[in-house]
């Protein structure tokens, strides 16, 4: 993701009005070059443009030139100084108007409106100029006891040359008078402000007509925005005429009732969230907690003494709002542009820098002093859902907004069941898994050389597989936005030898088996001393039985030696044909009883042959007298084996 915060510094390469602009149909024309207006009131640019045909406008966006350092800023529209005060009532063919509204002292500037075609690039016009202007009291002492008051502007109002003008006493309209100038006696102790008819709330300061000790009360803002849940201070100092003693100073809210004013300290609505910071003096700054919506109001200061009562009108006007965010659009497609915009019901701070969030996390290095941020390129990772906050106010998050990418498949893959080798004659089922939004909206199964497709749907079963069903096949994930495939190779395995790894792999088992016990077998008994034998000889240890039952298969243990009769019978008789194995015993101490051992030869037809197996159990280390297998030995251990007939 792309991040471009707005407000950026940038030079602007003006083209030549004579080179470019008027000739070969392009040209952008303003109905006024030069506007002035109120401060605090909104102003219209109107603005027409025109290019030759064929071309079609990519993008439009108004300038401000700050000075000759700084030069051009980034579209105004993106600035934070013009948060919430600008918008763009032109179109993308014709018209350029531009509205500004709230306007301030420091928006005097030269403004400029580009626009790019989709075969050229930027065309600017550099030719209007705005200068504002706020409402000044001057007063002139005359050589009599009179003072002439005078109501002035720094500019001609464009939109009024010659207002009408009403003149306010200590607050109160003095609707009689509508001139420019307004004459007062010398000992006056009143103060004054002026205003331009139709624009009553828009007022010029209010002065002493004489000195600087009068009924006063003056506003450091006369309107504030401040956030749900923060705190805000309304800043104000105030003044009275000389002998004068307060005795009582408090704030109260303008509503439509014609009562006498309230305490807003009295009020159960602001219980414990007032706090006054002012003094007897001049200071009367008031500071609410934990604001509320219906803490939106207008504030006034009220100062009374023993001659009188002074209210300031109007007051402070307090717009309690919360964040949200805009997005535009909801939904892109990969590689589109988004604009996240943070906005509120009124205009925050100067200096306010914003704080953006995706799924509730912080976005690295989005931490600016606009209230717009661009996802440039877009993707499908910056999908989720955004948020944002005022610096300082981190716990003030703005409700989250989901931001929707569409994007073609992705991200496919095929599994296959069941795992493991593939047998002829089973059954195989391919299962294709993509990625994609809006959802796929179609599968299509394909085998690699052949024209035709195999397939519809997201699961492909082959019935009976056929060693001529090996090969590659691929599946076509599809959207609105695109399809995308992916490649899987079959590999088909015989029955007949599918048995024969079957039959190699469990031999194999086996033999590991056998090694692996036999080892641990001599390792267990091998450090054993040659002085702990067994006296099974004797007749005499454990009474406890030792079972072994042997079923012969294809192989003989090396432990035992056979010895195999000619096929005529020669050498002896098959039922006296003797097996002899020794079975030493390396750390079995008393085995009393005695060994008992079945051994099973493999496929008996008939069991009417005997053989015999003697083991003999020796102390290990001993060799057996050889006299020992003349005589009846009571420590034989006899085991009948069934020899199959040949």
């Amino acid at each position: 993701m792309a991040l471009r915060a707005a407000g950026s510094v940038f030079g602007v390469f003006l083209l030549s009005v004579a080179g470019v602009l008027g000739q070969y149909g392009w040209d952008v024309t303003f109905t006024r070059t030069r506007i002035c207006a109120l401060k605090g009131l909104s102003v219209d640019v109107s603005c027409t443009y025109r290019y030759p045909s064929g071309h079609e406008i990519i993008e439009t966006e108004w300038y401000k030139w700050w000075n000759v350092t700084v030069g051009y800023t980034y579209n105004i529209m993106e600035q934070q100084a013009f948060a919430g005060r600008v918008e763009y009532l032109g179109n993308n063919h014709n018209d350029c108007t531009l509205k500004i509204t709230d306007l301030r002292e420091n928006d005097t500037a030269e403004y400029c409106f580009g626009f790019k075609t989709n075969i050229h690039g930027w065309i600017y016009q550099r030719d209007v100029f705005i200068s504002v202007t706020d409402l000044k009291v001057t007063t002139y002492v005359t050589k009599g006891s009179w003072v002439i008051l005078n109501c002035s502007t720094t500019c001609t109002l464009s939109d009024n040359p010659n207002p009408d003008y009403i003149w306010y006493k200590n607050g109160k309209p003095q609707h009689e008078y509508v001139s420019q100038n307004y004459s007062v006696l010398s000992s006056d102790e009143d103060s004054y402000s002026c205003a331009v008819k139709g624009y009553e709330d828009h007022r010029s300061p209010a002065v002493c007509a004489v000195g600087q000790n009068c009924w006063r009360v003056i506003y450091a803002k006369r309107s504030i925005c401040a956030l749900k849940g923060s705190s805000v201070d309304i800043s104000c100092t105030y003044t009275y005429p000389h002998g004068h003693i307060p005795k009582d100073t408090f704030w109260f809210t303008q509503g439509k009732s014609t009562k006498e004013p309230t305490d807003l300290k009295k009020d159960p609505n602001y219980l414990d969230r007032l706090e006054y910071h002012g003094n007897e003096d001049s200071d009367c700054t008031l500071r609410i907690k934990d604001l509320k919506d219906s803490d939106s109001a207008e504030y006034k200061f009220r100062l009374v003494t023993a001659e009188g009562k002074y209210v300031s009108s109007p007051g402070v006007y307090l717009t309690v709002t919360y964040v949200r965010l805009e997005i535009n659009p909801m939904s892109v497609s990969e590689r589109e542009m988004a604009k996240l915009t943070c906005t509120a019901n009124c205009r925050l701070g100067d200096n306010t820098a914003f704080i953006w969030y995706k799924n509730t996390q912080a976005i690295p290095n989005s931490h600016n002093y606009s209230n717009s941020l661009h996802l440039c390129q877009v993707s499908s990772e910056d999908a989720g859902n955004y948020s944002c906050a005022v610096e300082g106010h981190e716990n003030l998050h703005s409700p989250e907004v989901t931001l929707t990418v569409r994007y073609k498949p992705k991200n496919i893959s095929v599994s296959i069941g069941p795992s493991g080798e593939i047998v002829e004659g089973s059954s195989v089922i391919l299962t294709c898994h993509s990625d994609a939004n809006p959802p796929v909206q179609k599968y299509t199964w394909y085998k690699r050389n052949l024209n035709t497709s195999k397939e519809s749907g997201q699961i492909y079963r082959i019935i009976n597989i056929r060693s001529e069903d090996s090969g590659e096949y691929y599946c076509e994930a599809q959207n609105e936005m695109g399809a995308k495939n992916f490649t899987v190779r079959l590999i088909i395995v015989s029955g007949e030898k599918t048995s024969i790894n079957i039959a190699v792999g469990i031999t194999v088992v086996v033999l590991v088996l056998i090694l692996l016990f036999s080892f641990l077998w001599f390792r267990k008994r091998a450090p054993k001393s040659t002085d702990t034998r067994d006296t099974a000889e004797d007749g005499q240890g454990g009474s406890s039985h030792l079972y072994d039952n042997i079923s012969g298969m294809a192989m003989t243990p090396p432990a035992v030696q056979r010895v195999d009769t000619d096929e005529d019978g020669q050498g002896g008789s098959n039922e006296d044909v003797r097996i002899y194995a020794n079975v030493h015993l390396s750390h079995s101490r008393n085995h009393e009883e005695p060994l008992y051992s079945t051994v099973q030869l493999p496929n008996p037809e008939k069991q009417d042959k005997v053989q015999y197996a003697v083991l003999k159990l020796n102390r290990l280390g001993v060799a057996p007298h050889p006299a020992a297998h003349a005589a009846e030995d009571p420590s034989a251990t006899y085991s009948t084996v069934n020899k199959p007939r040949t």
